[in-house]
């Protein structure tokens, strides 16, 4: 097997960076392009599934929600008579070349569009009182599609009134609400009218590419260009991943060592609903097309944009923040692993010496003077520096670590096994091939923990599952990791295309665009796949990450987890069996008795209730009580850990690869402080000097330490730790 382009290991990053543009104009047949995708899926996806009846009916539900996602527009009337004309045979339709049925349903839809805009002026112009007991769904993508027109008025009707009242109860206002949401509105016509034939054949298409499977997608020649780009980590914005869903830009991934992350304040889920340019008013962005939004956002280096998103935990979408960022460009150095030595003091005053280590990403790029970066280079050079310092345990921190390198994956895991089997992949004929590790020496033999959340992915799971099931490390985090066990190939359209892939430029056999491909299928040591299962935890902490809403299994037409025959593993090559149940039985007594974790499984009940009901008040006395409710439990909080003061008697060491060899580590604050002036902006209030700075704790790195402390005087107990002979740290 080959390297995975860094990118096609992150999680759907082509669909959320790029923008919706169209092939060259004038110069590609889209029914020729059609023809080609719909060969490539049949005959190179992993499923090698035809274009028959059954997928013609589901590629025609995935167009069908790709244009109206929260079924607002179409009602089930029009929705039957799509299924009567195309249901089976819309498939045949993209094997001849016909993509008429893509025009004819989008016609439909604007037509739909323009009507219903003409509704909703005459609806938002009505009095309000807000003092009803109706509540509104808030999310209709898994609902039904109203049955008729009545039906899809009283919708709408209930749609308004909570988009007018939650303008009103909004701490941060842009303007007026009945203007606001009139503007809103009349965005979504303006996108629509907007869209010219070759948007609608492209959106087509990648439906069709996604009714295989989410990572599959078709890529316009601009598309491609643009994913050349990313893989450069040369864009120049605040360095977040975006989604569109239900209307808004969603914050998918902060990209580690962006300026976003630097920040602190955006935070995955984050939706966005307006960007403002410098000092400049705010604009709405509310129902805008992704790649406008994400033209806002990026910029000239060093230029500020300021965003008012609406939190993801916030269970009352009123609720608004502003994060002023400045722009930057996201570089590979920024993306290397980190170092860190922690001395923590225990309740005997002995002291013990840990490892951390932060892999943002699985990365075999070049720096920027064009060197060979190398994770597995990088991270043993880390691992040498705090061997030399006295470390007893280490810790390696896989928290957004959305995958990268495959070849990074398995000489990573080779630093902590002897030589042996790490991961098997299965390609559409059914073959398996073994990647192995061929070094039968180890970097690090010592306690080792791998901390893991639902956004970790792809490579990472990779890593975390060999070392699972070579029992070397526990895992500890989310109850499971996000569950991408797939590899993407891109392939140039042109290459069925002769006229396009004998060009005599690059522009030229990329004019038809691509496919991206899913084509392989990633299992374990043991036999089962990291698809949709992903990589179970070990120690299960409690976590806001750890919803349904992140991850493989919260995706349509998801692959399938199975599992092959084990590969054998040499009984030399098995590291000693861990202290698993008792070092889980003391996390649990801690977490139990501990504050901070006592916020998050509440705050983890408010939101699954919110989802789970999936309707929001129209009432405006019971939307500000819940408001007034938020801000007291924030303050209280806040007021409590003031009160606690530290967590730890710690001592926090940074090692960097850049100083790697230099006679003294530099001291740093174990949680980094928060800027006063910055956290205002972030509350809407003043900044007051004198107020005492509130702890911004990680309860989930603070129990990782305590359980590694944990292991490290079990094993001290329990056994001396075996020698092995070292790798090489060249």
């Amino acid at each position: 097997m080959g390297t995975l382009s860094r990118l096609t290991g992150r999680l759907l990053l082509p669909a959320l960076f790029l923008p919706s543009l169209a092939f060259a104009r004038d110069t590609v047949d889209p029914g020729q392009i059609a023809i080609s995708v719909a060969r490539w899926l049949e005959q190179g996806h992993y499923t090698r599934q035809k274009l028959d009846d059954e997928m013609s009916a589901k590629f025609l539900q995935t167009y069908l929600t790709a244009l109206d996602y929260n079924k607002l527009y179409f009602t089930q009337q029009d929705v039957d008579e799509f299924e009567k004309k195309y249901g089976t045979t819309l498939g045949d339709s993209v094997l001849r070349g016909d993509v008429s049925p893509a025009r004819e349903i989008f016609q439909k839809f604007k037509a739909k569009v323009e009507a219903r805009a003409v509704k909703n002026t005459a609806l938002i112009k009505k009095d309000y009182k807000f003092d009803s007991n109706r509540t509104v769904e808030i999310n209709r993508q898994d609902s039904p599609w109203p049955k008729d027109e009545a039906d899809a008025d009283r919708i709408w009707a209930e749609r308004i009134e909570a988009e007018l009242l939650r303008e009103d109860l909004a701490d941060l206002k842009l303007r007026p609400p009945k203007e606001t949401v009139t503007r809103r509105y009349d965005q979504v016509v303006r996108n629509v009218r907007e869209m010219d034939d070759e948007d609608v054949v492209k959106t087509f298409l990648t439906s069709l590419a996604q009714t295989y499977d989410p990572h599959s997608e078709y890529l316009s020649q601009s598309d491609l260009k643009n994913f050349q780009i990313s893989m450069k980590l040369s864009l120049v914005g605040v360095g977040a991943v975006l989604s569109s869903e239900d209307g808004y830009a969603k914050i998918k991934e902060v990209v580690p060592g962006g300026p976003a992350d630097l920040d602190g304040r955006l935070k995955v889920n984050d939706r966005i609903a307006a960007v403002a340019q410098g000092t400049d008013d705010f604009e709405d962005v509310v129902d805008m097309k992704l790649d406008k939004v994400v033209e806002k956002i990026r910029g000239k280096k060093g230029s500020t944009v300021r965003l008012m998103v609406i939190p993801g935990d916030a269970t009352d979408p009123s609720k608004r923040k502003v994060v002023e960022i400045v722009r930057d460009e996201v570089k590979l150095k920024d993306q290397e692993a980190k170092g860190e030595l922690l001395d923590i003091k225990g309740p005997d005053d002995k002291t013990t010496r840990i490892g951390w280590i932060t892999l943002p990403s699985f990365y075999a790029n070049m720096d920027d003077s064009g060197a060979p970066k190398s994770t597995t280079e990088d991270v043993a050079a880390l691992i040498g520096r705090l061997k030399r310092e006295g470390m007893q345990g280490l810790i390696i921190d896989l928290r957004r670590d959305g995958g990268g390198s495959l070849e990074e994956a398995i000489n990573l895991t080779g630093l902590f096994i002897p030589r042996g089997p790490v991961v098997q992949a299965k390609d559409p004929n059914g073959k398996i091939s073994v990647s192995q590790d061929t070094d039968p020496g180890v970097a690090y033999s010592g306690p080792l923990v791998v901390l893991m959340n639902r956004l970790s992915a792809s490579a990472s799971e990779i890593f975390a599952a060999a070392l699972q099931d070579y029992g070397r490390a526990v895992i500890v985090g989310d109850e499971r990791s996000f569950g991408k066990g797939t590899v993407q190939t891109v392939l140039k359209i042109g290459q069925l295309m002769p006229f396009f892939s004998l060009g005599s430029s690059e522009d030229d056999s990329t004019k038809a665009g691509a496919l991206k491909l899913t084509i392989q299928k990633f299992y374990r040591v043991k036999g089962g796949s990291t698809q949709l299962k992903g990589v179970e935890s070990d120690i299960v902490l409690p976590s806001l990450s750890d919803q349904k809403e992140f991850g493989e299994g919260s995706l349509k037409h998801r692959l399938p987890y199975d599992e092959v025959a084990p590969v054998k593993i040499t009984e030399s090559n098995v590291a000693t069996p861990l202290a698993i149940d008792e070092l889980r039985a003391r996390s649990s007594q801690r977490v139990a008795g501990d504050p901070e974790f006592a916020y998050v499984k509440e705050d983890i009940t408010r939101i699954k209730d919110k989802v789970e009901k999936n309707t929001l008040s129209l009432n405006e006395k019971e939307r500000k009580a819940e408001l007034d409710a938020d801000k007291t439990r924030k303050e209280h909080r806040d007021a409590e850990r003031i009160a606690r003061g530290p967590v730890f008697d710690v001592k926090t060491y940074e090692v960097r690869l850049d100083d790697v060899s230099a006679p003294k580590l530099r001291p740093v604050a174990y949680n980094r402080k928060p800027d006063k002036a910055a956290m205002a902006v972030d509350d809407d209030e003043p900044a007051d000097p004198k107020k005492p700075d509130v702890p911004q704790p990680d309860p989930i790195r603070d129990e990782a330490l305590r359980i590694m402390r944990d292991y490290i005087n079990l094993n001290r107990q329990d056994k001396t730790a075996s020698v092995q002979p070292e790798k090489s740290l060249q």
